[in-house]
């Protein structure tokens, strides 16, 4: 037996309760392990380098020799203990394919309301609101098609702005998407965020038949959701969003509602906020997005505050697992996804799916990583006249993926986080290859809390993940 080291960067060793779990971070796999490969561990551990005459000592006498050896070979199948040479450099990643599932539609730059911690460069009120014609619309959908040729099924969303200031567009846009799709054998899904103030019974019921994706912008109770988002005239909003909201609840029936809530500063308190929105309104799922770097640093949470804010999701966390426990799922759409990433073994080279299966489109028809970057200085790849730019968006995502020389190459969250959101980086860095590091070590603490979670729930009630995780991620 040669000398054997620890892979310190490929796992994380974790104690929940009385239970030792590893996480291999490779594939963002969970493994509970048992008294003897706890021992080894720890051997390699205290040692560092453990040769056949370490293992000799610890376990003679004590352990079957060839259980040990056994327990070696699966540990140095995961590569969880390995020779201690150097790794040969990671193949760079090469993006030829660009399999887009996703076009999110800048319907209008226009918005309703006037939120006070808006980050749209291009906002404007609708009479000044620039809006898509269809046509640019419509050769959007042309190239979504184009390219997700191997795709079963293609989401359109309809963002702005507020997207309903533009309704006849996404009433054209739906109708010419769905005859599109039949003609293709593709499933055509819609979604689109909205702040409510426009919906009608009449809007719902369409929406409705449509059967779009719905997230409601509403930020908690009257005084919390008052303080930023307001009308034109600057007038808090919440009266006729509840009001909107609550309509569109108790009509509408193909697909659940979400709530997304934008925490600023002096916004902290997620637990009041998620009951409210959840058990008081009566939405489905309530999900969470703490503002760090947004462009007036005003409203931008402190770090005593977004550490304020972590707490408060983690114990909304232990009210999800004890609820996990029963087989209910309370609807905390961070947790929820947390959940899922980790019960699929989410393992990603990339943060998210923009510019590979997620492109923006804005008025003249310009092609952005996401529906963030409409409006700002960054450059943009390609047009829906044109086609994707891909060789420019190749080398962007290929640099994304290439995270030598930053702490984000040995961090144990790499596979689950992979440097964080472009668009945050950018908006705090003016560089969205920049990696966030202004929370890593809270998103390295909701990650240890969530692996917990997900082990607790796993032992209590391990239906939990097959009737609320698998088939909702399969429907969306």
């Amino acid at each position: 037996m040669t000398t054997l080291h620890l892979a310190h960067d490929d796992v994380r060793d974790l104690r929940v309760g009385d239970r030792r779990i590893l996480f291999h971070v490779p594939t963002s796999g969970l493994f509970e392990m048992d008294e003897l490969s706890g021992e080894l561990l720890d051997l390699f551990a205290e040692l560092g380098g453990v040769g056949e005459e370490d293992v000799r000592k610890r376990f003679e006498g004590r352990v079957d020799p060839a259980r040990v050896a056994e327990t070696l070979r699966e540990l140095m199948t995961l590569r969880i203990i390995d020779e201690g040479l150097p790794k040969p450099g990671r193949k760079p990643i090469e993006i030829e394919q660009f399999p887009l599932s996703t076009v999110v539609l800048n319907v209008n730059t226009g918005c309703n309301l006037s939120c006070t911690y808006c980050y749209k460069e291009d906002l404007t009120t609708p009479a000044k609101g620039e809006r898509m014609e269809f046509e640019t619309a419509a050769r959007s959908v042309d190239l979504l098609f184009q390219e997700a040729a191997s795709r079963e099924s293609v989401n359109v969303v309809f963002f702005g702005g507020e997207p309903l200031t533009n309704l006849p567009l996404i009433r054209e846009v739906v109708a010419y998407a769905e005859e599109k799709g039949k003609a293709a054998g593709k499933r055509v899904d819609f979604s689109l965020t909205t702040n409510a103030v426009l919906l009608t019974e009449e809007i719902v019921d369409w929406l409705d038949e449509h059967r779009f994706g719905i997230t409601v912008s509403m930020d908690g109770p009257k005084p919390l959701h008052d303080r930023n988002r307001k009308t034109v005239g600057g007038k808090g909003s919440y009266d006729v969003v509840a009001a909107k909201a609550r309509m569109l609840l108790a009509r509408y029936r193909s697909r659940p509602v979400g709530a997304r809530v934008t925490l600023t500063a002096g916004v902290t308190d997620v637990v009041g906020i998620h009951n409210h929105l959840k058990d008081e309104v009566g939405f489905f799922e309530v999900g969470f997005s703490p503002v760090t770097s947004g462009a007036v640093s005003l409203f931008n949470l402190s770090g005593d505050e977004l550490a304020e804010v972590f707490e408060g999701m983690k114990a909304l966390g232990r009210v999800y697992v004890d609820a996990a426990k029963r087989g209910e799922n309370v609807g905390f759409a961070n947790m929820h996804q947390l959940m899922t990433d980790l019960t699929e073994g989410t393992s990603k080279a990339l943060p998210c799916g923009a510019g590979l299966g997620m492109l923006a489109v804005d008025k003249a028809g310009d092609l952005h990583l996401c529906h963030r970057f409409a409006g700002s200085k960054q450059p943009t790849y390609g047009n829906v006249d044109t086609g994707i730019e891909k060789e420019s968006l190749g080398a962007f995502l290929e640099g994304m993926a290439n995270r030598t020389g930053t702490a984000c190459e040995t961090c144990w969250i790499r596979k689950l986080c992979a440097g964080g959101c472009y668009h945050e980086s950018y908006a705090r860095y003016a560089d969205p290859a920049h990696p966030t590091y202004h929370y890593c070590n809270l998103m390295r603490d909701w990650i240890d809390f969530g692996i917990g979670a997900y082990a607790e729930i796993m032992v209590a009630n391990p239906d939990f993940f097959e009737r609320h995780v698998a088939p909702r991620r399969a429907k969306s």
